[in-house]
């Protein structure tokens, strides 16, 4: 799929967004809001407000240098206005809500088999298997705690943890699309 990604014949809009929405895994709302003024290319940051968020907190995204080169590309077409992913009819709107699986299901992903909303679970998923900390996978994924005092009393955000795992994850995914590890076999007549 990340192959068929990089290879999608389109709107370069859609493109991006879909490049982008594997690295940071954020919910297909909060991708499509993106604003260019949440983007900190100095930090490497993603600092989306609170009032656009599931639980009505500011959540940060570290971005990994692949996330900020998509950033860059996209900035150069839609970087005068307010949203990285603007609506191809008028720029003051973002992108329709459909775009993301719209442009999924031209590429042969039928619903049960991937939505924008499915990297979140891919990454989780994968991010776990690989040993990442429970933690700094559900604060990435912006999840709230469940447990109501641990709630009160936790506001770590665990972004050091979160910086290393968001550039692993990048570099995991570069490396998918790049294919497998060449191994050499020394030649058994040498």
């Amino acid at each position: 799929m990340l192959r068929s990604i990089s290879g999608f014949v389109g709107s370069y809009t859609t493109k991006c967004a879909l490049q982008l929405a594997p690295l940071v895994f954020v919910r297909p709302g909060e991708l499509r809001y993106a604003e260019w003024t949440e983007i900190n290319f100095d930090k490497k940051e993603w600092r989306i407000p609170g009032n656009k968020m599931k639980m009505g907190e500011q959540h940060i995204i570290p971005l990994s240098h692949q996330a900020i080169e998509i950033l860059e590309a996209i900035h150069l077409l839609t970087g005068n206005g307010k949203y990285i992913f603007p609506s191809i009819r008028s720029t003051v709107r973002p992108m329709s809500e459909n775009t993301v699986n719209a442009a999924l299901r031209r590429m042969g992903y039928e619903k049960d088999g991937m939505t924008g909303h499915g990297f979140r679970s891919m990454a989780s998923t994968l991010l776990h298997e690989h040993g990442w900390p429970h933690e700094a996978i559900e604060r990435q994924l912006a999840h709230a705690e469940r447990n109501k005092i641990a709630a009160v009393n936790n506001h770590a955000e665990h972004l050091p943890k979160r910086r290393e795992m968001m550039q692993w994850w990048a570099d995991y995914l570069e490396s998918l699309v790049m294919g497998a590890k060449v191994l050499n076999f020394k030649n058994k007549l040498e």
